[in-house]
């Protein structure tokens, strides 16, 4: 089986979040396959050491290429730590995002508790 292709993704304030927990599961994350937009996996990239195939910047275009993987099947997993106290320039793409996610029914955790408790679930289905 392909291992699971997991988008990470996290606004402004929410990215020391999300390095934090990526920094947290490094091992574990090697083994799949990651993905994320431009300045949020080139942090991630630089940080960890990890592979990780860049979008381009969430208002740039980037929630939308993530999005169309999502709708081809391409991606299992949106880790997206937004920012929900700061208005975002781009979030009509934020909403498209997370609609097209629930809408494939794939697995989405926006908080670090839930992100936990997701890569759990990841790490067995992933083998």
């Amino acid at each position: 089986m392909k291992p699971y292709k997991i988008a990470l993704i996290a606004h402004d304030h929410r990215k020391d979040d999300l390095l934090a927990w990526v920094l947290k599961h490094k091992e574990q994350l090697s083994k799949f396959e990651l993905c994320g937009t431009g300045t949020t996996s080139s942090l991630i990239r630089k940080e960890s050491g990890l592979t990780i195939e860049s979008y381009l910047s969430g208002p740039l275009g980037g929630d939308q290429q993530i999005g169309a993987a999502i709708a081809q099947n391409e991606i299992q997993a949106l880790i997206f730590f937004w920012d929900p106290l700061t208005s975002q320039p781009h979030d009509p793409d934020v909403k498209a995002l997370l609609r097209i996610a629930v809408l494939q029914d794939i697995f989405i955790a926006m908080n670090v508790k839930t992100a936990d408790a997701l890569f759990e679930i990841l790490e067995e289905e992933n083998g």
